[in-house]
């Protein structure tokens, strides 16, 4: 997986993460957003899904204990 591949999973987590605040999402809530950005971004990219949804929902699920989606 390239890095710009990464980077774009991270930073397309991290803003729809960010856009569930009025709700109170868990850390459950915020991977699953991720994992799904991630997915759409590897595939949309033709890389290997599966990765895109690792990479997305670690980042989704993290992005709140390193305080970027608060």
């Amino acid at each position: 997986m390239s890095k710009f591949l990464a980077i774009a999973a991270l930073v397309g987590t991290t803003a729809v993460a960010g856009c569930t605040q009025g709700i109170n999402p868990t850390d459950t809530d915020r991977a699953l957003i991720g994992a799904g950005v991630g997915a759409t971004v590897a595939h949309v990219g033709g890389h290997n899904v599966v990765k895109g949804a690792a990479i997305g929902g670690a980042a989704g699920a993290l992005c709140n204990d390193v305080r970027l989606c608060q």
